[in-house]
């Protein structure tokens, strides 16, 4: 099995993953059970090392702490993807790039459409622009041979653009007042963290070691933590140096990228899905769902999403700039397109930092996401499921 094979199949298995836990989260949460799903969230988990102290309930320590680690593989997965993957030349770039962009500009666009000039509601622009690959390949995976490999890796390379953007935008737009002191010390991190690479030093324990201090002074920074992840990913090393005679080359980051890759899909998100989705359906009106926000998000990713990504690369085929993936059809790429609204888990992490208030919208917005995404896999499937073998387009 090849890299983008076991790739496909480990993210594939855990959109389905995520499917279970969304929906004990919601039983949980519209159930004589829900006291205890909200005491889960609050339990206090506290760190204390001389002066350094950080007190967060658990739902801020998986979105804080844990996510970081999911942005640490999405770095990972980025760096090797640049220096020798799906995106290392132009060509490979062009198709995914072009809907990567329509797919962030668009939705962002259909949001703001609806949300007007409500200075509150307009934090939450970027939340249609992100796309959950697990839940995104789960679909695909349901299709068998009915999607060509070409399409997956299309959607693989798109959604990995989608995250560098996103990872853009949270440290652009959604970051808090910031404490030079941490950021200070944030930097000395790295630039141990890059000294470390440029002497070709490939002990694990020494890049965790100081991404640990990275974590913590980001988070004490006002930046948010998740990019702290980020950084530390492309300071590993895709190439050993100095191999010792009769010894074969090893690649630390693609050693720690698959041992993440289960931790990431089988328990980080599933775990951040199940805190995150848990939408009170109880104490929520149609009034309320049917408000400017909520219908800007389902909007953004049902609507946005696929004429964005698929509008886009239209225009890239139609210019000449790029061709339609092998042995796929203009139809197969639009039923692509669709699921690319599946934004799911990034975009209730997205949701999480622009509305720092749970209760805001009485969780409108969250369902909102559910909504979007859900009815955006069920016609991407709908449509993949019957579409047409068709001959590629050709340039």
């Amino acid at each position: 099995m090849n890299a983008v094979e076991e790739f496909i199949k480990k993210e594939s298995s855990a959109g389905i993953v995520l499917i279970f836990v969304t929906i004990i989260a919601l039983l949980l949460k519209n159930t004589g059970l829900s006291e205890i799903y909200d005491a889960f969230l609050d339990t206090p988990v506290e760190i204390r090392f001389g002066a350094l102290h950080i007190d967060k309930p658990l739902l801020l320590w998986i979105n804080d702490g844990l996510m970081a680690v999911f942005f640490l593989l999405i770095g990972l997965e980025v760096k090797r993807e640049i220096i020798e993957g799906h995106l290392s030349t132009p060509a490979q770039v062009v198709l995914p790039g072009f809907a990567a962009v329509g797919g962030m500009v668009v939705p962002a666009a259909v949001y703001l459409y609806f949300v007007g000039t409500d200075t509150a509601g307009t934090q939450g622009w970027a939340i249609p622009t992100a796309t959950d690959i697990a839940f995104a390949l789960g679909v695909l995976s349901l299709l068998g041979k009915r999607v060509p490999v070409s399409l997956k890796i299309f959607l693989m390379a798109l959604a990995i653009i989608d995250d560098l953007g996103a990872i853009v935008i949270i440290a652009l737009f959604y970051t808090a007042e910031l404490s030079t002191l941490s950021i200070g010390v944030a930097m000395a991190a790295l630039t141990g963290l890059v000294i470390l690479n440029r002497l070709g030093v490939d002990r694990k324990a020494a890049y965790i070691i100081l991404g640990v201090i990275l974590w913590v002074s980001v988070l004490k920074s006002g930046v948010h933590a998740t990019l702290a992840g980020v950084a530390l990913a492309f300071t590993i090393p895709i190439k050993q140096r100095n191999i010792p005679a009769g010894y074969q080359e090893r690649s630390m980051l693609k050693s720690m990228e698959h041992d993440l890759h289960y931790w990431v899909a089988f328990f980080i998100l599933p775990l951040f899905a199940f805190v995150n989705a848990g939408v009170d359906f109880t104490s929520m009106s149609a009034d309320q769902i049917l408000t400017p926000v909520p219908i800007g998000i389902a909007a953004g990713l049902f609507i946005g999403k696929q004429l964005g990504v698929f509008g886009f690369s239209w225009l890239a085929i139609k210019l000449g700039l790029a061709k339609l993936p092998d042995n796929s059809s203009m139809t197969q790429l639009y039923g692509v397109a669709i699921l690319t609204g599946i934004g799911f888990t990034m975009s209730l992490f997205v949701n999480s930092l622009a509305f720092t208030d749970p209760a805001q919208f009485m969780f409108a917005d969250k369902l909102a996401i559910l909504i979007g995404s859900f009815t955006s896999g069920i016609l991407g499937y709908m449509v993949l499921r019957f579409a047409k073998h068709e001959h590629a387009l050709k340039k």
